[in-house]
C-alpha cells in the first residue's frame, strides 16, 4: 500500500526538525512568525468587492475566472457564480466538496473527497454530468480543448470528455513511498496538458491520446530518509511564450522550452506553494516565507522580501507593477515589483490563504479558508 504524507499548513512543510515545536509558528518555543512591522505605503488598497461560499475545511479552494465572471466553491458543497460581486446564481453540489473550481466559460468543474468529478454549465448553474476519478480530487479540474482534465489524489491525470463525461485517456507515472498532497491544478496549454509529479518531474501529456511528450527534471530527491527525500511538485507550473516553469518543495525552481523540455535554467528554492511570472520576471514564495524575484531569462537574483518568515505565504500573483502574497492570517501584502519593498497592505476575515490569489480584471481575487471571497485593487 503506498503510503500518503499530508502536509498540514500547521507544520509548515518543514523537515528533518527535533519537535513540532521547532516548525510550528504559533509555538511558545522555537520558530516565531514574523510580526508585521509597519512602513509607508506607497500603493493604495481596498475591497471592491466581498462574498461568502463556505469554509475551505482541511482543502485549498481556487476560484476561477472567466472574463467578469468568479465561479467559486466551499466544502460545505455550494458552487456560486459573481459578477461584479452580484451573484449571479448560486447553487449545491449535494456533497462535500474538497477540489475546485475549474472552467472555460462553458463548463464548471469542482471535485469530492470521494472521488466525484461534477461539471455544471455556467450559464445556469445546472448539473450537466457526473463522473468518477479513482480516488479524491485535491486540485482544481483543468477545462479546455472538449476535454475536463482531473488530477487524482492517486497522482492520475484522467480526461473526461466534456460533452459528455465518458472517459478518454488515463496517465499515471509511478509515485514514491512519500509524497505531498497536491493540490495544484494541471495546465493546458495549445495541444498539451502539464503537470508536476512526486519525485520532482515535469511532464508534457499529449491531450489527444494521454501519452507522455517529455518529461523535465526540476528537482532530485535528496537525503537518506524517505522524508528527506520528498522532492515534489505540488503546485501549478506557469507559461509564458515558449518557456514553462516549476518549482519543487525541497528542490529546484526550474524553467524549460515549452516544446520540446530542454532545461532553460534552474537555481536552488524550496516551494510547496508555487510562482509567477510575468514578461521579465518570475516570483516565487519559499518555504520559510520569503518572497524572490528571479530574471526570468537567466535565473540570476533580483532580490529577496524576507520580512514575512514562516507566515505560511501563498503563490505570488503580480498585477500591474506589484507582487502579492497572502498569509496564514488572511493579510494581502503587496511588494513593489522593482525591488520587492513593501507597498501595501490589507486584511480579509483573518482566514488563511492557501490557494493562490487570482487576477479578474484589473482587480486581484482572495479566497480564504473561512470562505470569505475579496476582489481587491490596488495601485
Amino acid at each position: 500500500m503506498r503510503r500518503s504524507l499530508i502536509v498540514i499548513p500547521l507544520l509548515a512543510l518543514v523537515a528533518g526538525c527535533a519537535s513540532l515545536d521547532a516548525i510550528n509558528p504559533f509555538a511558545k518555543k522555537g520558530p516565531k512568525m514574523a510580526e508585521l512591522k509597519p512602513f509607508t505605503a506607497t500603493a493604495q488598497t481596498r475591497v471592491v468587492w466581498q462574498e461568502s461560499v463556505g469554509k475551505g475545511g482541511d482543502y485549498a479552494f481556487t476560484p476561477a475566472v472567466s472574463g467578469s465572471s468568479v465561479y467559486a466553491a466551499g466544502n460545505n458543497g455550494v458552487l456560486a457564480r459573481i459578477e461584479d460581486g452580484k451573484t449571479v446564481w448560486k447553487v449545491e453540489a449535494g456533497q462535500a466538496l474538497s477540489a475546485g473550481v475549474g472552467t472555460d466559460g462553458r463548463l464548471v468543474a469542482v471535485g469530492s473527497p470521494e472521488g466525484d468529478l461534477l461539471v455544471f454549465g455556467a450559464a445556469d448553474g445546472k448539473l450537466a454530468w457526473k463522473a468518477k476519478a479513482t480516488s479524491e480530487i485535491l486540485a482544481p479540474p483543468a477545462v479546455g480543448e472538449g476535454l475536463v482534465i482531473v488530477r487524482s489524489g492517486d497522482n492520475r491525470l484522467i480526461a473526461y470528455d466534456a460533452a459528455d463525461g465518458k472517459r478518454r485517456w488515463v496517465f499515471q507515472r509511478p509515485a514514491p513511498a512519500l509524497s505531498l498532497r497536491a493540490t495544484a491544478a494541471p495546465v493546458i496549454d495549445g495541444k498539451y496538458v502539464f503537470a508536476g509529479f512526486p519525485g520532482g518531474k515535469l511532464i508534457a501529456v499529449n491531450l489527444s491520446n494521454g501519452a507522455p511528450v517529455w518529461e523535465g527534471t526540476v528537482a532530485l530527491p535528496k537525503g537518506t530518509t524517505e522524508l528527506e527525500r520528498i522532492a515534489d511538485i505540488s503546485s501549478s507550473p506557469v507559461i509564458a511564450g515558449r518557456t514553462i516553469c516549476a518549482v519543487a518543495y525541497q528542490g529546484r525552481v526550474a524553467c524549460f522550452d515549452l516544446g520540446n523540455g530542454n532545461l532553460v535554467w534552474a537555481r536552488d528554492v524550496s516551494s510547496s506553494v508555487g510562482l509567477a511570472m510575468d514578461s521579465r520576471h518570475l516570483f516565487v514564495s519559499d518555504d520559510k516565507g520569503a518572497v524572490h524575484a528571479l530574471d526570468l531569462a537567466s535565473g540570476a537574483s533580483l532580490w529577496k522580501q524576507d520580512g514575512l518568515s514562516l507566515r505560511r505565504l501563498s503563490a505570488p500573483v503580480v498585477r500591474r507593477n506589484l507582487v502579492a502574497v497572502a498569509d496564514v492570517q488572511g493579510v494581502v501584502h503587496f511588494l513593489n515589483r522593482e525591488d520587492g519593498a513593501f507597498a501595501a497592505r490589507l486584511t480579509t476575515d483573518g482566514g488563511a490563504v492557501v490557494a493562490p490569489p487570482q487576477p479578474v480584471g484589473r482587480n486581484l481575487l482572495v479566497q480564504t479558508s473561512k470562505g470569505g471571497l475579496y476582489a481587491i485593487e490596488a495601485e
